[in-house]
């Protein structure tokens, strides 16, 4: 990830969540601490929002 992650690009967003609609960890994304908080704020933010779902429609 390089420069700003902004919370209105949904498809950037959901390369970092699981099937179940969860944020995959940094261990296995390899992001640095201080991308994965910002990374972990904007979805949090797009959740707010609507434009993620909390949970994916495969666990409904």
């Amino acid at each position: 990830m390089d420069g700003y992650i902004d919370y209105k690009d949904s498809k950037t967003l959901q390369r970092f969540l699981t099937d179940q609609g969860k944020i995959i960890p940094r261990r296995i994304t390899g992001l640095t601490a201080k991308q994965h908080r910002e990374l972990v704020t904007a979805i949090k933010r797009a959740r707010q929002l609507a434009i993620l779902p909390f949970v994916s429609e495969a666990v409904k």
